[in-house]
């Protein structure tokens, strides 16, 4: 599963896990990621599941890569949504 963290400051993290609730709880308590540290606290704004470990791997690093615009309309409410890839 992909999903997307709206943190302080409006900063969009990226990132990837097989347990949704088990690693926003994680990122909540201080024990995920260095960003997601810095820019406490969190909130899941977006998620997509459906794959394998390889190819949300592959969908992270491309979300990662877009433009903050283009992220913003992944998220409800954004303009439109992208494809799937």
């Amino acid at each position: 599963m992909v999903y997307i963290l709206k943190c302080r400051g409006g900063r969009l993290y990226t990132g990837i896990t097989n347990n949704l609730a088990k690693r926003v709880a994680a990122h909540r308590a201080g024990l995920g990621a260095r960003f997601t540290r810095a820019f406490a606290p969190v909130r899941l704004v977006w998620s997509e599941a459906g794959y394998t470990h390889s190819a949300a791997a592959r969908r992270e690093a491309a979300i990662k890569k877009l433009p903050r615009s283009a992220k913003i309309r992944l998220l409800p409410g954004g303009k439109r949504r992208l494809p799937k890839k």
